[in-house]
């Protein structure tokens, strides 16, 4: 593994942690000392960079989340090593930190270890995104945003315009981005147009109120998911930072971690527009608490993405009548989670091996049931051909 040190300044916090807390296990970059990572946990970092928002671009406050991660219980079934390398020391410009950050990334998933990347502006999703450019994987993004933050290709790539930045990059990795919490109010009809061409996917918020089940499929087939602590309502965070009426609660925002968590295909987390306060509150206390449940998700992975042998899995075929492509669907016998393969014309190694099949849930079995040929699906087979 490549000496990713040289990108970090250490830890400044100092705890008496009690037996069976993270802070008594977690292995942190302290005075001279930077952990020594070996294959396979968690590390997680914090990007002191906000030059990319526009409200928020000089802030420079302790990042007070750390003093509550620490005193968190251990899980039960945690059987993982915990790193904290430290914060990114940011670049005289801009695209240094995102490099930085990005090299940081690449190494880290390389040697099947998931980074945590608490930010700084949402732009650093273009950070993460870079991470696997040099692995030359084709990724899927998920954002949990109450925007769809596409902006202008011409401007300059900030915190709420990052996304078709990152769709021009050549060659191109993102095979599907989806939105979960957009607010309607806050996205332009042409927004939501391009996302309609490209075939990507929203969640608003209102559908993720009525049924949580609409969301999972999205978080299980993300490798990098991207939260935006501004999707968060102002009532749950009690700072000045943050404004809106209406987003997630805090138990719901620890739902998503946790169940992103447990995706066997999740590689990469951000956490980002963390403003933090002067004194510990409670909006550090909550990214704390989203920390230590995407940890507990990861920890109750069930290794059933059904790659290779089939066989702890029940095969569903669903004829439809005038469409020659038979529909096959998956599901789990470990964790009665469903799968839907989509067929595609590719040979065997292909870039897009790994997004034929697609998580569903138990609704689409049932259109398909109906004769109906399940949005997913041809969502999917559009990207594939």
């Amino acid at each position: 593994m490549k000496d990713i040190s040289i990108y970090f300044s250490p830890v400044d916090i100092e705890l008496n942690a009690e037996d069976q807390t993270i802070g008594s296990t977690i292995n942190s970059y302290k005075n001279d000392y930077f952990p020594e990572i070996e294959k396979g946990g968690i590390a997680l970092f914090f990007v002191p960079e906000y030059r990319g928002s526009k409200s928020h671009s000089a802030i420079k406050r302790p990042e007070n989340f750390r003093s509550f991660l620490y005193e968190l219980c251990l899980g039960w079934e945690w059987k993982f090593p915990i790193y904290d390398l430290g914060n990114i020391l940011p670049g005289k410009e801009l695209t240094d930190t995102y490099y930085a950050v990005g090299q940081v990334v690449t190494e880290l998933v390389k040697n099947n270890i998931i980074p945590i990347v608490i930010g700084g502006s949402q732009d650093l999703t273009m950070s993460l995104y870079k991470g696997y450019e040099s692995l030359e994987q084709m990724v899927n993004i998920c954002s949990i945003d109450n925007k769809l933050n596409l902006g202008n290709p011409d401007a300059e790539l900030n915190s709420e315009g990052y996304l078709s930045h990152l769709l021009l990059q050549r060659p191109c990795y993102l095979f599907n981005h989806a939105n979960i919490g957009l607010q309607t109010l806050f996205a332009k009809k042409a927004e939501l147009d391009l996302f309609e061409k490209l075939y990507f996917d929203v969640c608003r918020l209102g559908e993720f109120n009525a049924d949580f089940k609409k969301a999972e499929p999205h978080l299980r087939n993300s490798d990098i998911l991207s939260i935006d602590f501004e999707s968060i309502r102002a009532s749950e965070l009690r700072t000045n930072d943050y404004t809106s009426p209406n987003g997630f609660y805090a138990d719901q925002i620890c739902q998503i971690a946790k169940y992103a968590g447990i995706s066997d295909k999740l590689t990469s987390v951000g956490v980002f527009n963390y403003y933090p306060e002067e004194q510990p509150g409670s909006t550090s206390f909550l990214l704390a608490q989203i920390i230590w449940y995407m940890m507990d998700g990861v920890a109750q992975r069930k290794g059933d993405f059904p790659a290779g042998s089939k066989k702890d899995y029940t095969k569903f075929i669903v004829h439809i009548d005038d469409f020659k492509e038979e529909i096959i669907f998956y599901k789990s016998n470990k964790s009665e989670r469903w799968w839907m393969e989509v067929s595609y014309p590719g040979q065997t190694g292909s870039k897009f091996e790994r997004h034929h099949m697609v998580p569903c849930d138990k609704d689409d079995y049932e259109k398909a049931m109906k004769n109906e040929i399940p949005d997913l699906w041809w969502k999917t087979y559009q990207k594939l051909v």
